[in-house]
């Protein structure tokens, strides 16, 4: 068995040999020269038109619009509360630094074009399409609105698919038994927890840009999350107590990935500055639509204008899909080099053994032939969990003999002959109510080792029962663990974390 001492997490150091083998092409010229010339050309629009201040744009007449009252229903026509005029400072700042949150403002940009590009959005005079070249602007328009389509299910793909593989890829390295199981169903009930969060916002009235606003701060919150797990604290500082058998180097690593100067650091020096690029031109492809709209009755747009448009938004999208696809290839085969052929780590199964050997909190006990053993568990709060991890040790399976009647063993009495033999052990949960009366939570079953958990709905006692009384004459040897593991509360939920959840 490969020795743990001395491993440490994934270095930067580490992750830049690593990357070298994987530079990213070039990103075109295109980018640069298209998003001058939309900004130039933005920067014409505001010369020769006055800009609305910072507010809502209805029908291209600017109200103030108190959210979260009766007045969110004139949502049908916004543009976007940012207003043209923070439009123009986000476009002239640089981007974020994390790739992360490029990605995220990539996506809220593409909705935000998206919104703009539906012909309920267009200026009046558009909609109706009374000439040939309103006509055919309005086709040109429809092929843009299909390109960022079909980029924004790309990066919602992206997305979705890397927080999966990631979770999933940690989730390798903890216990395959309730623990693990345990932080699965907090991360679980937590992203359902944001995504009501997010439909509560829609079914409000928020706005596009309140929106993806949520979705980071709910992105920061996993980051969070992983650090937390990383170092027992926060959401995971009950779970993590329990995660028996887990490289303390993988806790190291997931709390540490995301620092400002931590092994992803290296991630952003190499392949920030192509999407900072990308998210530039989004925004400049943004202002120049809003402000076009804004001054479309007042000013109408050159042809070549409309074509350096095309052009900007075929470069844009394609350059932006070729480099989601590199970013998120590439970071699947980085994790699976790392977790899998990293010196730094060692197998799961490796660690759960040395380290159960330093805390093995199992219990053994034999439950006589005729007889049943039972473990009782006060809960004083709901959402409590009950787990347990049992099995029947094999080869000490025992039949009791009384020889005080054998004349050549007049001196033993109920001596215990072990033989390896096929056996089970009933097994059920129920809870008791203060004034007595018993549910059944786990329905009676014959098991040879089983291990499971459940939320609690009511706080009170609880029994875990293993039932051996159908056997006449063999006693069973079993090796069991059971926890209850108190309420975890998520940042911002109301409630006490239960105190006391005690074994009887």
């Amino acid at each position: 068995m490969a020795s743990t001492e001395g491993l440490v997490p994934i270095t930067r150091n580490y992750l830049a040999s690593y990357y070298d083998k994987y530079p990213f092409p070039p990103i075109s010229d295109d980018v640069s020269r298209l998003t001058a010339e939309l900004s130039s050309m933005s920067a014409d629009f505001r010369m020769n038109s006055t800009l609305p201040e910072a507010g809502v744009v209805i029908n291209h007449v600017i109200f103030s619009v108190p959210w979260g009252s009766m007045h969110c229903q004139l949502i049908a026509g916004v543009y976007g509360i940012l207003g043209e005029r923070l439009l123009v400072q986000k476009a002239e700042t640089q981007p974020p630094h994390k790739i992360d949150e490029n990605m995220w403002k990539n996506r809220e940009q593409i909705e935000e074009i998206l919104f703009l590009l539906k012909s309920s959005q267009w200026p009046k005079e558009l909609q109706q399409q009374s000439t040939a070249i309103d006509a055919d602007l309005a086709s040109i328009l429809c092929r843009l609105k299909d390109k960022f389509q079909n980029t924004l299910k790309i990066l919602e793909f992206f997305q979705s698919r890397n927080s999966e593989f990631v979770f999933n890829t940690v989730m390798t390295y903890l216990p395959q038994d309730f623990r693990g199981s345990l932080i699965r169903q907090q991360r679980e009930r937590s992203e359902r927890n944001k995504q009501a969060e997010v439909d509560a916002l829609a079914n409000s009235g928020g706005s596009i840009r309140d929106r993806y606003a949520l979705l980071w701060k709910q992105q920061m919150e996993r980051r969070r999350q992983l650090a937390q797990l990383g170092s027992a604290t926060g959401v995971y500082k009950t779970l993590v107590k329990y995660l028996v058998g887990v490289p303390q180097v993988l806790l190291d690593f997931v709390r540490q990935i995301n620092d400002d100067q931590g092994p992803m650091e290296e991630q952003r020096h190499r392949y920030g500055p192509p999407l900072y690029s990308l998210t530039q031109m989004v925004l400049n492809i943004r202002l120049f639509l809003s402000l076009w709209w804004w001054c479309f009755e007042a000013r109408k747009v050159q042809r070549h204008q409309i074509s350096i448009l095309e052009e900007a938004v075929a470069v844009y999208t394609s350059e932006f899909e070729r480099f989601i696809k590199f970013i998120g290839y590439f970071f699947c085969f980085l994790v699976f080099e790392v977790f899998a052929n990293s010196p730094f780590f060692i197998a799961a199964e490796e660690a759960g053994s040395k380290e159960a050997r330093k805390n093995d909190d199992y219990k053994e006990i034999c439950v006589p032939a005729g007889k049943t053993y039972e473990v009782s568990l006060t809960v004083e709060s709901i959402n409590s969990f009950i787990a347990w991890d049992f099995s029947l040790v094999p080869g000490k399976l025992y039949m009791l003999i009384d020889a005080s009647s054998w004349p050549d063993f007049d001196t033993v009495v109920n001596r215990s002959l072990s033989i390896t033999f096929g056996q089970d052990i009933g097994f059920s949960v129920e809870y008791i109510n203060p004034s007595g009366q018993k549910t059944l939570i786990l329905p009676y079953q014959r098991y040879e080792s089983d291990q499971g958990n459940f939320c609690t709905i009511m706080a009170g006692s609880y029994k875990l029962i293993w039932d051996n009384s159908y056997s006449s004459f063999f006693k069973k040897a079993l090796r069991y663990k059971v926890d209850c593991i108190p309420t975890v509360l998520e940042p911002g939920s109301s409630g006490t974390e239960v105190t006391r959840c005690e074994e009887l």
